[in-house]
């Protein structure tokens, strides 16, 4: 059963006198238990695609729906809870708190969730220490490297066991034996957990890992992983 469904989605930005079509009618669904990769060239649409589907941008068209709910239609405080609760965001810009060590970053969502203190700081910890971090619980962003901001980014999309993942470029920062241990235990999430996982990359590696890839073009998919690229 679908999770996610996207139909003619159409996105357009204004840049000055100049407008931008990011997204040109694309549809896309999205099975539970998805492990796809949407990739493409810088400008074809990858990010905008994941923030329209996590309710982080809107669509001037089309229709989303996300586990069975109109995403382009909730109120805000709905969908604030479906992003609390359902979806796990993985930014390219790692969008950690300054001010919080990693493990108060990691805990962050699962606080807003009410989850238990002591509950908090074992799953925290189990989770950066799964992401190689044992080390760094008390490091604030700005006394660690991007890849291990990165890491933290990753383990605090994870630790609360959303229903699906939408992680933009997740191992953009990182080397390539760590950004193949993520993708493994992302991997093992999904088989064993049955979290879903969306992907825009361009790494080659995640695109290996995908049991699904689907590829956009100047905003419109030309590939769904069936068929050749034209």
């Amino acid at each position: 059963m679908p999770i996610v469904e996207c139909k003619d989605i159409r996105k357009t930005y204004q840049q000055g006198d100049i407008e931008v079509h990011a997204l040109r009618g694309v549809d896309l669904s999205v099975d539970k238990g998805g492990f796809i990769a949407l990739a493409g060239p810088s400008g074809s649409g990858k990010t905008t695609l994941l923030n329209i589907i996590g309710g982080l941008d809107v669509c001037d068209e089309g229709s989303v729906l996300l586990d069975g709910d109109r995403v382009d239609e909730l109120p805000a405080s709905k969908l604030a809870d479906m992003r609390l609760h359902k979806i796990g965001f993985i930014f390219q810009a790692y969008n950690l708190i300054p001010v919080l060590s990693a493990e108060e970053n990691v805990e962050y969502v699962m606080l807003l969730q009410g989850v238990p203190a002591d509950e908090r700081r074992k799953r925290a910890r189990s989770i950066l220490d799964d992401v190689g971090l044992e080390d760094k619980y008390s490091r604030r962003p700005h006394e660690l490297s991007g890849g291990q901001q990165q890491r933290v980014a990753v383990a605090r999309a994870i630790v609360s066991n959303p229903s699906i993942v939408l992680a933009d470029e997740p191992t953009a920062n990182l080397d390539s034996e760590t950004g193949k241990g993520l993708l493994e235990m992302m991997r093992e999430m999904n088989e064993h957990k049955g979290v879903t996982f969306i992907f825009s990359t361009h790494d080659r590696m995640v695109m290996e890992h995908a049991r699904r890839l689907v590829r956009l073009r100047d905003g419109q998919v030309v590939d769904d992983g069936n068929t050749a690229v034209q």
